[in-house]
């Protein structure tokens, strides 16, 4: 590694987003302030994960034999608090980059939610912010860090104000420190709790005991002792571990606060060798919709840390969280092996599916469990209905749909009350529940008594474009094609249904398609509206029109001509053959309810706003005699 010959101490100005987040840690936004020695703790345990990685290359990095490890040191006499690991360490650029900025999309995201939170130290270890929460309890922190493999030594330390300072290390510190960072926290008056022995040793056993590094307290009086178990939890076999063990690894591993909904522990045995831990969380986490969809199980191969991100699991799994620890991969693969590894293409495979299954043993056995994971991620694992043509039967077995019978409801209950002689699978996409429920397309099935799927994520948009069936049912779209109910029954038929005389069809649709011209692509009589006067539907070959006006937002395709569909036996649509003057206006004013309604604007407001304005005149002048 290149000599870095600054030799004079030099200061530098915060990040304006590092800024803005000392000014909300100094100033105390949480409640919960033990949160810093976990997230401490946390970044120590990673570099002395770095150290063994890269150590693989260069052995040398470690020819000294010390194995990695963290210690706690508190002096009370200092008014100090320690936090000093023998892992990686850092050299003057990476201490300016690592601890002067945030190299992190998802920032300003962070600090947004910051503010609005009541207490956000479950936000902190999501969003890779952890180092900073320590100003929470010191009013300085001096970092000590020396890179492996160099001789240089720096000294990073700030107040937490508008910037920090940076400087070689002293002789004393250089000798002090052979590898690694150490941390100095110079504490608030009010957090001197955290000096003491039986403090430290609470945090690390709520938060860190799972961390693979040992981890020593060296009190001041005494020996130092090992204060966690620093054992691979997913090493160890289910009987030994409770509930409990389980809750500590996941907020370990996935540094969240909240409770995981489902937990996957098992070893697999054969081809492959490898131990897998996973967590489903009960809460989103802050990144799951950023556009990369990057996955967040970390890869092991024989205890050692390989990649945080290695996608393992599909992007529409990205919401699992956990370890996977294999025995065969080599110990040297790199980040681009990953990709094109075969025997890691099979445990991909294999653990996907097993995550599917869990999940869908949960939807049956435990369906309050399943419902939190369904509520926070439902969206993202409908993804997979789309992208996984191999498991999109079980996939659309898991999902859970609001309908017109009620919520959480699966495919499979909607195929078991399938009307007599239905056939299909109805939905309807929409921007919400409550206008879709007073959508006119749903008349005519709500008439028979048929279930629809009201679908109002914007992936449903998406997936729903796929050919799909479920259980032999096609899926099919009541805003799309031809729907034909005419086999199955009437729920109630109503006296009105046969005396109220049909429009003439041939001549209204006629004045219709004469008056519109080219605004819609044609009119026909609707299967589809029972009270309701038209509605706008989209041809069999075309898109579904929820599909065409989200690409159109995105400037992805435009939208082409709907079918303007008519109610024959609705008295607006008798009127049209029979009026002249009237005549154009009803036909617009078909045209433009049928877009309100589809939750669009008229083409000209203005031309809709003057045609209502003079067919409510010409009304209330017949009513007057005039």
């Amino acid at each position: 590694m290149t000599a870095d010959t600054t030799t004079s101490t030099e200061s530098q100005p915060f990040q304006a987003e590092v800024a803005q987040l000392l000014h909300l840690m100094v100033h105390s936004v949480y409640s919960e302030t033990d949160i810093f020695l976990r997230e401490l703790i946390s970044n120590a345990s990673d570099a002395c994960d770095r150290l063994r990685y890269e150590a693989i290359a260069v052995p040398d990095l470690i020819a000294d034999g010390a194995p990695p490890q963290i210690r706690i040191k508190p002096d009370k006499t200092a008014n100090t608090l320690s936090v000093i690991d023998s892992g990686i360490g850092m050299d003057r650029q990476e201490l300016i980059d690592n601890l002067g900025t945030i190299a992190r999309s998802g920032t300003k995201s962070f600090l947004s939610r910051l503010t609005e939170a009541k207490d956000g130290a479950g936000l902190i270890g999501q969003f890779g912010v952890g180092f900073y929460a320590a100003f929470m309890v010191a009013e300085r922190i001096v970092v000590t860090s020396r890179r492996a493999g160099t001789d240089q030594v720096w000294v990073w330390s700030s107040s937490g104000g508008s910037g920090f300072e940076i400087a070689p290390a002293g002789e004393e510190e250089a000798t002090r420190l052979t590898r690694g960072t150490e941390i100095v926290l110079h504490l608030k008056e009010d957090a001197k709790k955290y000096l003491e022995s039986y403090e430290i040793e609470r945090i690390v056993g709520a938060y860190s005991d799972n961390i693979q590094f040992p981890i020593f307290l060296v009190p001041e009086e005494g020996e130092p002792r090992q204060i966690n178990s620093a054992s691979a939890l997913w090493q160890r076999p289910k009987s030994e571990l409770t509930a409990e063990d389980y809750k500590g690894a996941y907020k370990a591993i996935a540094g969240a606060f909240d409770e995981p909904a489902m937990t996957l522990h098992y070893r697999a045995e054969g081809r492959q060798s490898y131990a897998v831990l996973l967590f489903a969380p009960s809460t989103k986490p802050f990144d799951l919709f950023e556009p990369q969809r990057k996955g967040r199980v970390k890869l092991y191969v024989r205890r050692v840390f390989i990649a945080d991100d290695a996608d393992i699991l599909p992007a529409y799994l990205r919401f699992i969280r956990g370890v996977i620890d294999s025995e065969d991969l080599p110990l040297n693969i790199s980040r681009e092996m990953l990709q094109n590894n075969p025997q890691l293409a099979q445990i991909r495979k294999a653990v996907t599916g097993r995550v599917i299954t869990e999940l869908e043993n949960l939807g049956e056995k435990e369906p309050e469990a399943f419902a939190k994971i369904w509520d926070a991620f439902g969206p993202v694992i409908k993804e997979g209905i789309w992208e996984d043509f191999e498991r999109r039967e079980k996939l659309l077995a898991l999902s859970r749909f609001t309908t017109t019978a009620g919520e959480k409801r699966s495919l499979k209950q909607y195929v078991e009350n399938l009307k007599t002689n239905q056939t299909e699978i109805y939905y309807l996409v929409g921007d919400s529940i409550e206008r879709l429920k007073s959508n006119p397309k749903l008349e005519s099935a709500t008439a028979r008594g048929i279930e629809v799927l009201l679908l109002t994520d914007p992936v449903d948009a998406f997936w729903t474009a796929a050919p799909l069936d479920f259980g032999g049912k096609p899926l099919k779209s009541l805003s799309q094609g031809d729907v034909d109910f005419g086999l199955i029954p009437l729920v109630e038929e109503k006296p009105e249904d046969k005396d109220q005389p049909a429009a003439d069809e041939a001549a209204t649709i006629a004045v219709i398609k004469d008056t519109l011209g080219d605004r819609v692509s044609d009119v026909r009589a609707s299967q589809r509206l029972t009270s309701s006067a038209s509605c706008l539907v989209a041809g069999g070959d075309a898109r579904d029109r929820a599909l065409e006006r989200l690409l159109a937002q995105q400037n992805r395709g435009g939208i082409t001509k709907p079918i303007l569909e008519v109610n024959m036996r609705h008295p607006l649509v008798a009127a049209i053959s029979q009026a002249k003057a009237e005549a154009a206006d009803l036909s617009f004013l078909l045209l433009e309810q049928a877009q309100i309604l589809d939750g669009e604007l008229p083409d000209d407001p203005a031309g809709f706003a003057g045609r209502l304005n003079r067919l409510v005149l010409r009304g209330m002048a017949k009513d007057s005699g005039g």
